[in-house]
């Protein structure tokens, strides 16, 4: 069975059926402040203390003023949009507020409040811990409406001690509510719940350490990866036929390159049993000596393996660099091109000859 009723301007909806009460279409509980609510307090009171208590109370009101603010920024002025959270306020059991002053040039507001429902359930726990909820709701309004990084909200007047009215005025402050709770932290008023924070904190820091560390491993690893895959690419060892192979080389012969290539094509020569190795030096725009000697040395093991090795593609420039450094490659036979050693060592096998011989 579902109720609906308006108040204030609110749309209020009963389901009884889902257990569910709604606002203006947003689900809302309600509950006894002189029982539930006071009971609720005092158990976090108790186990936090009364300085982290008040500051935790201070930041879930600061935290939960974003209703609030589409509902004052909903009008055209801020008064007449805080005149409609006032109504709302009066309506849900918050109390009756009032909009004393609001100074936007000096960024102070002056807010009172009759019947709080804090100043309620502390009246009936016979404790006075001051209405730290609204102040934090308080302050994360004007925050936003004075533009300022954050607010403070000092509570003046207190109902419960026997004034009229809570009374809190509302100023910018150069004190977060984070900078508070740490300064609390690093106090002797620190409690164990403020340790929980802490080691909370700091396993969380632990947490995102281990994940950014695992995802710097993971990235080095493909890094790794894709290094290797670069290498082999950059120095293919192709077999074009039985026991030919071609090792077409491009770019910069470095030591290092030179060991890897070497390392490879001798392991292929005894795994597919060549008898030749083509080493093409179409890509090589320039060589130097040292290019030259590493080159020279791979001519050398690969011989000594059993493989012969011719080198095809010496361009011109190439060539006459050889001659001007005095690179002697005379004992190592050469070819123009690569299509014309394919040809001389392309034919065919005779089946009844071992491939290694």
């Amino acid at each position: 069975m579902n109720s609906k009723l308006q108040v204030a301007g609110i749309d209020i909806e009963w389901r009884e059926e889902e257990g569910l009460c709604l606002w203006g279409g947003a689900p809302v509980m309600t509950a006894w402040i002189e029982s539930t609510m006071a009971g609720l307090l005092t158990t976090v009171q108790r186990m936090v203390g009364a300085e982290r208590f008040d500051l935790a109370m201070q930041q879930g009101g600061r935290d939960s003023v974003d209703r609030d603010w589409r509902m004052i920024t909903s009008a055209p002025t801020f008064e007449e949009g805080f005149e409609r959270l006032i109504r709302v306020a009066a309506v849900a059991g918050w109390g009756r507020w009032e909009l004393v002053s609001v100074d936007l040039a000096a960024r102070e507001a002056r807010v009172r409040v009759h019947n709080n429902w804090e100043s309620v359930a502390q009246r009936a726990l016979g404790v006075s811990w001051g209405a730290s909820f609204v102040a934090g709701k308080l302050s994360g309004i004007f925050q936003r409406h004075f533009g300022v990084p954050t607010c403070w909200a000092e509570q003046t007047q207190f109902a419960v001690d026997g004034d009229a009215y809570d009374e809190f005025v509302v100023r910018p402050s150069d004190r977060t509510l984070e900078d508070r709770l740490d300064a609390l932290f690093q106090s002797d008023q620190v409690t164990k719940a403020d340790l929980a924070v802490a080691l909370e904190r700091v396993r969380k820091e632990v947490e995102e350490r281990s994940l950014a560390e695992r995802e710097l491993r993971e990235k080095l690893e493909l890094i790794a990866r894709q290094e290797e895959a670069i290498r082999v690419l950059s120095t293919p060892i192709i077999e074009v036929w039985d026991g030919v192979l071609t090792v077409p080389l491009f770019g910069v012969v470095d030591a290092r390159r030179a060991a890897e290539m070497m390392e490879r094509l001798l392991d292929a020569i005894m795994h597919k049993g060549a008898r030749v190795a083509i080493i093409d030096l179409t890509g090589v725009d320039t060589i130097d000596a040292e290019t030259a000697d590493h080159i020279g040395r791979l001519v050398r093991a690969a011989e000594l393996v059993g493989a012969k090795c011719i080198i095809t593609g010496i361009r011109p420039a190439v060539a006459q660099t050889m001659v001007e450094i005095g690179i002697d490659l005379t004992r190592i036979a050469t070819l123009s091109t690569l299509r014309e050693a394919l040809r001389r060592f392309m034919r065919p096998v005779d089946p009844q000859k071992p491939k290694n011989s």
